[in-house]
């Protein structure tokens, strides 16, 4: 399982979501089309994130669950702000569940924080191959198609998951 974790400021646009979650997609030749989308649980409910990763709904994590997490970038202007040192890698971690690891770090757009997490079951990837084999953050388009997405059509109308970035 994918999962995107998303952070971001109050009011941050549709427009600035979607263009770090297709940046983020582009660079790392993923599909996030079908990511479960994770994010602090106060910023769930962000008009801009809501409408970026449509139909699908964000998960909103609890501060307190996301601060257990341990990320390799904790930021302590996101934790005196918001009561968490990382809120995208944590919750893509958390959303990915037990065993999971981060594929994409956090990347920071406008107003937004995106990082990108692997459950530990290598979904998706060609058969006889997992992420190790086949680099880091491979995955491919689809389950059928064998190559990794491309271009700005891997997240339109699609969720993803959440991260820092105040």
């Amino acid at each position: 399982m994918v999962t995107v974790g998303v952070g971001l400021r109050p009011g941050t646009s549709e427009a600035a979501v979607r263009a770090l979650l297709d940046r983020v997609a582009a660079a790392h030749g993923l599909e996030l089309g079908d990511a479960v989308v994770a994010t602090l649980d106060r910023r769930a409910s962000e008009p801009g994130l809501r409408a970026a990763v449509a139909p699908r709904e964000p998960h909103g994590f609890a501060a307190a669950a996301l601060a257990a997490v341990a990320v390799p970038r904790p930021d302590a202007r996101v934790d005196a702000a918001v009561g968490t040192p990382s809120v995208a890698e944590a919750a893509a971690l958390l959303a990915a569940g037990d065993g999971a690891h981060l594929i994409v770090g956090k990347t920071a757009g406008q107003g937004v924080t995106v990082a990108v997490a692997a459950g530990s079951a290598d979904v998706g990837l060609p058969s006889g191959a997992s992420s190790e084999t086949c680099g880091p953050g491979y995955r491919p388009a689809s389950p059928s198609s064998g190559g990794p997405a491309q271009g700005t059509a891997a997240t339109a109308g699609r969720r993803s998951p959440g991260e820092e970035r105040r």
